[in-house]
């Protein structure tokens, strides 16, 4: 039986960062996958076995994943920038129109802004805000690849008080209508402290979903994957195999067991690993039973994943041209009132006629996903996220659901557009909590793996990176750590830091 320095339970994105890093500092490490293949939440797949289209199934987008982490680990990898941040269309006054804002500001986002709001109230507040939110994340984004700082010290160092206070103290909810006037401007902003996260925008969940959306690489912007995600999995793998990781699919870990000098995973075949180290990239809940304990309580997962393949983008009744409209996060049915009213439906165990959905075009800024003949043909794609889906809208009949919040989905967008989506649609799939739960193991949709943390420590917490366990040789190096979520490779660099740390 070989032993290792390290075995870590997952091959997610997270899991293969760990285990670049620590073999490049001489550990030897072996990633145990319960899949056929690696790479968890962050695979590209041939959803549509009749077209040869590579879409990233669940995670689709990166903002969080440091520069740091790419320059360390060797990756060849491209994120390509949008030049559209987003378009909401709104009818207003038997009139069609859209709120179109670019990644930079610009004329066109000034004079999309005064239509919305003559007085120019509107576009100077979006200003000041995402001003003062990118100072902000310009002070906190080194942080993540950093030892825990507590509350106090973390606030101390960004030295921005009143920031702080409504980011980190005060329901987002609150802030935003203080902000803003307009109902649907208010739901823009808010959409970022939604996806994924079942909550009020009056709930601190919110606060934190925001917060993280808003803050990687210290500038919050969100790129396309060339290639899509499928290629980030491929680097990871190219650089931890070159760096003498082993990686074991196929091998489902039952149980894991230590004592003062090893750790003994076993695995569903009955085979065992030792090491003297354990990282886990699976969710909290799922280390819990392996080692045996109650697993930890946590909010369910609330999106509902579509991918879609259309043979033509379709027209909106607004007259932009659709190439702007889908290149960005495009919103639909998400004023603040909107988002609300479904969060307490939803929660009512309800799904909505009209569901808020935000979605885009992964295509128009990287075709290389579709075959050339797809691309000659003008296929696309849409990766679309229902908010306020709970998993628990889908225990009693998970198909019945589903159908239902797609019928809903589809309102919420037909509305804006000359003729029904399903006019041009190819292929479609549409994945549940419960569906992601079955096909990645995280529990009940939960994309965070746990309801997310703040990235400090409290004052009274004893915690160095964040990933620690209540097991000196277990550590957390997946999202459910603090300073987890998203596509970002943070908890695993700092899962690979705590190890090195413990080995010294």
């Amino acid at each position: 039986m070989t032993h290792y320095d390290v075995a870590i339970i997952g091959g997610g994105h997270n899991g293969l960062v760990a285990a670049t890093y620590l073999a490049k500092a001489g550990k030897s490490v072996v990633i145990l996958e319960a899949n056929a293949e690696v790479g968890g939440a962050t695979t590209s797949v041939r959803a549509f076995p009749e077209y040869d289209a590579m879409l990233s199934r669940y995670s689709y987008m990166i903002s969080l994943l440091p520069d740091q982490i790419v320059s360390d680990l060797g990756l060849d990898f491209e994120c390509i920038s949008r030049t559209v941040s987003s378009y909401t269309p709104y009818s207003r006054n038997g009139k069609d129109s859209g709120l179109y804002v670019a990644r930079h500001w610009d004329k066109e986002t000034e004079d999309s802004f005064n239509e919305l709001d003559p007085s120019g109230a509107e576009w100077a507040a979006w200003q000041d805000f995402y001003n003062e939110i990118a100072e902000f994340a310009v002070k906190i984004a080194p942080s993540m690849l950093q030892p825990l700082k507590s509350r106090s010290e973390l606030k101390a160092e960004i030295n921005m008080p009143e920031v702080w206070d409504y980011l980190m103290e005060r329901p987002i909810g609150e802030v935003i209508e203080e902000r803003f006037k307009d109902d649907l401007v208010r739901g823009v902003v808010l959409t970022d402290a939604l996806i994924g996260t079942f909550s009020s925008a009056f709930e601190m969940q919110a606060n934190i979903c925001f917060l993280y959306h808003l803050i990687g690489n210290g500038t919050g912007e969100w790129k396309v994957p060339r290639g899509g995600m499928g290629a980030l999995v491929k680097e990871l793998v190219r650089v931890a195999t070159a760096a003498g990781v082993e990686i074991k699919v196929n091998a489902r870990v039952k149980s894991v067991a230590t004592d003062t000098e090893n750790a003994t995973l076993t695995l569903e075949d009955g085979t065992t690993v030792t090491s003297s180290f354990v990282l886990s990239n699976a969710a909290p809940q799922v280390l819990a039973r392996l080692r045996g304990k109650t697993p930890p309580a946590s909010l369910e997962g609330s999106q509902m994943k579509i991918n879609i393949l259309l043979k033509s983008l379709p027209q909106l009744k607004s007259g932009i041209d659709p190439r702007l409209a889908f290149a960005g996060t495009f919103h639909a049915q998400e004023s603040f009132a909107q988002c609300e009213s479904t969060y307490l439906q939803a929660k009512g165990g309800t799904v909505p006629e009209m569901l808020p959905i935000e979605m885009y075009c992964h295509t128009l800024t990287d075709p290389s996903i579709l075959s050339p003949d797809l691309q000659a043909q003008g296929y696309q794609t849409l990766t679309v996220f229902g908010l306020h889906t709970p998993a628990a809208l889908f225990d009693t009949d998970n198909e019945m659901a589903k159908a239902a919040a797609l019928k809903a989905a589809l309102a919420s967008l037909n509305q804006y557009l000359v003729e029904p989506l399903e006019n041009v649609i190819a292929a479609i799939e549409v994945k549940s909590p419960l569906d992601i739960e079955g096909d990645v193991g995280l529990p009940r949709g939960n994309i965070f793996h746990k309801d997310l943390s703040f990235p400090f420590g409290e004052d009274s917490q004893q915690t160095r990176w964040g990933v620690e366990t209540d097991d000196p040789r277990v550590f957390i190096c997946g999202a459910g750590a603090i300073r987890g979520g998203g596509v970002s490779g943070i908890p695993g660099h700092n899962a690979a830091m705590a190890v090195l740390e413990a080995s010294a």
